[in-house]
């Protein structure tokens, strides 16, 4: 009797054993099924985001895309108008009048890359005016120049040649070259007279009369 109770104990105790074993066996593959669940849900996760971002960029209007030229092109134009904004101050910090340097040259520079010669005449122009306001002869002079240089090279006439003796006249005040500065006037005010358009011959006199002149006019 004794030794039937206990081959019937030792039988339980390894049906025990074995359902344990079982139960053990199962949690780990559930584990491991889970975190394969997990990894194809980040992995589908990041597919989605991908997808999105993808079709984020193909959403843009075409106004939002531009190429690269488009890119420089705008550059050039809004550096430009921001000097011009400077330009028109009556009075300006230290630090604007070498934020108005910066654009200006920015401004020369992308046109130098997408703009037609007109363009770099009248950028370099920009250069030259904006160190004669700032009574910097030497930068003034030489810029004036390259944009003399573009307007006979390309044979540019009225309105573009009456502002690019203007700007040896100013930069020649600004050097305090009487002489030079006062051929160069002469140059301006007959240039300025030829100017085709009645806007545009308005507007150019009216520059022209602006200072700074450092008593040379």
């Amino acid at each position: 009797m004794m030794e039937k109770t206990r081959k019937w104990f030792m039988l339980c105790l390894l049906i025990f054993l074995i359902i344990g074993s079982f139960q053990v066996l199962l949690g780990q593959t559930k584990t491991e099924k889970d975190k394969d669940e997990e990894k194809e849900k980040c992995s589908t996760e990041c597919h989605k985001s991908s997808e999105k971002t993808k079709t984020g960029e193909e959403g843009m209007t075409e106004e939002e895309k531009y190429s690269e030229k488009e890119c420089q092109g705008r550059f050039a134009v809004k550096l430009n108008n921001l000097v011009w904004s400077f330009l028109g101050k009556e009075e300006r910090t230290a630090q604007e009048d070498e934020e108005m340097i910066h654009a200006a040259h920015a401004s020369l520079y992308h046109w130098s890359v997408v703009g037609k010669a007109v363009n770099l005449q009248r950028g370099q122009w920009l250069v030259s005016r904006v160190y004669s306001v700032l009574n910097r002869p030497e930068p003034a002079l030489y810029h004036a120049k390259k944009c003399m240089e573009l307007t006979q090279a390309h044979n540019f006439v009225d309105f573009d040649l009456a502002f690019a003796y203007e700007a040896m006249a100013r930069a020649y005040a600004c050097s305090g070259n009487k002489s030079e500065c006062e051929k160069y006037i002469k140059l301006t005010e007959e240039a300025g007279e030829k100017i085709e358009k009645k806007e545009d011959k308005k507007y150019f006199f009216s520059d022209f009369e602006k200072g700074p002149w450092y008593d040379m006019k």
